[in-house]
């Protein structure tokens, strides 16, 4: 039986197609750029891009959504060797995504695991998170992406902090529908793994904006299975 498999990002990520540095290369080449160019773009020193394309950076989920907007891509096509689908015919397209498998980035305050990664310009992008950050100081500046967001607590405690209302207290099986261009945070409340699944409208695309001021990419736990936990990557 094959091994399940998650794709995540760590200082040894495989040159594969689905590798967001592979793809950085692929793509500056294609259009004639340098890693200046795609600096200026993105607002992410030389340095780092070199080390992104040669696999020896993490990627956060801002430095992602920088590299999508400067090179003016969907987030999918970093990490999908799969051609775009239109989105406005039938396709009859479709995707299964076992436990465990996905596409998962590490940022600072969250773990993001997202299913049916291998599909481009989605209206709807489905977002497994584990949460880490326990207070809102400790968070940060709130996240603001065009569309509207669907939240499901699937393990622990949350708390929404947003903009106009006051903290909303959510526990396993509570859910929250809202406008996400309102500023916004996901704290974790309890002890424990807190995890949520987040559905946002508008594709990829549309969370471009998101965290930009979320720099950290930390080796945390993946968000793959209820109760689960895989090896940090510095627990060796």
């Amino acid at each position: 039986m094959p091994a399940k498999r998650s794709k995540h990002l760590t200082s040894a990520a495989p040159t594969t197609t689905h590798n967001p540095g592979v793809a950085l290369r692929a793509l500056r080449r294609q259009r004639g750029w340098t890693l200046a160019e795609i600096g200026a773009r993105t607002g992410l020193p030389i340095s780092t891009l070199s080390k992104i394309e040669n696999g020896k950076m993490s990627l956060s989920f801002d430095k992602l959504t920088r590299i999508a907007q400067g090179l003016e891509v969907d987030i999918g096509e970093l990490f999908s060797s799969q051609s775009p689908v239109g989105n406005d015919t039938f396709s009859g397209r479709r995707s299964i995504t076992r436990a465990g498998e996905g596409y998962a980035i590490r940022t600072e305050h969250y773990d993001h695991l997202y299913p049916a990664s291998e599909l481009l310009n989605k209206r709807l992008v489905p977002i497994i998170a584990e949460v880490h950050a326990r207070s809102l100081e400790e968070f940060g500046e709130l996240i603001r992406h065009t569309g509207e967001e669907f939240a499901l607590v699937l393990e622990g405690v949350i708390e929404l902090h947003s903009e106009l209302y006051a903290p909303a207290r959510l526990e396993a099986g509570d859910s929250i529908y809202f406008d996400s261009a309102m500023g916004h945070a996901y704290i974790a409340a309890a002890p424990g793994p807190c995890r949520v699944l987040a559905v946002c409208s508008g594709g990829e695309s549309h969370l471009r904006d998101a965290m930009l001021r979320q720099n950290g990419a930390e080796a945390a736990r993946p968000a793959a299975g209820r109760g689960a936990r895989k090896p940090r990557a510095d627990d060796a």
